[in-house]
């Protein structure tokens, strides 16, 4: 018999994986990301961002190239566009840039969302850095901003529930769009 003082626990907490206000996502998958799973890249000699300028920019999906920082697309984009900001030095994070380099990485971000506005009709856009491994930065060696057009409606379940991203465009062919378009702008 249940005495009136005793309350069942589920009346006092929802349990994990129980659908609240938040709606989360549970995607127990990118533990192995968390937890280090991933190669991490500590010096120059293996950074991607410091060898990139030095290919041309075909082969490193380069699309601008700045005097303290450079533009590229991202090789796993979230979305058709997705861009990548990142200083030509190897500084791990945004309090370690200079002035320079801070100014010129947000006139690059503007610059960015005018040209994919313009290529894209991006309706809108996520900006951001991740930076230390705790913080979710895949290559935390090496500063980057991303700069990711979005439209109504681009997400769905997909990367969820069958681990695939659709992406309506090659490489190729959005940085060849992108770069003409930065060099009109």
């Amino acid at each position: 018999m249940e005495d009136d003082n005793d309350q069942n626990v589920t009346d006092d907490f929802e349990l994990a994986g129980v659908p609240d206000s938040f709606q989360r996502l549970w995607t127990p998958y990118r533990m192995a990301y968390v937890k280090g799973g991933q190669h991490q890249f500590k010096d120059q000699d293996d950074c991607p961002f410091c060898v990139a300028p030095e290919r041309d920019d075909e082969q490193s999906l380069i699309v601008h190239r700045g005097e303290t920082a450079y533009v590229l697309l991202n090789l796993y984009p979230y979305n058709p566009g997705h861009l990548l900001i990142c200083p030509y030095r190897h500084v791990p994070n945004y309090d370690d840039i200079t002035a320079q380099e801070t100014a010129e990485m947000g006139a690059l971000a503007q610059q960015a969302m005018r040209v994919l506005r313009q290529v894209s009709n991006a309706a809108g856009f996520n900006l951001g850095m991740n930076q230390g491994l705790a913080g979710g930065a895949g290559i935390s060696a090496h500063l980057h901003q991303h700069v990711v057009p979005r439209w109504g409606g681009d997400g769905n379940f997909f990367p969820i529930i069958a681990q695939t991203k659709a992406i309506s465009a090659s490489l190729d062919e959005v940085r060849q769009q992108i770069s003409e378009a930065w060099a009109q702008a």
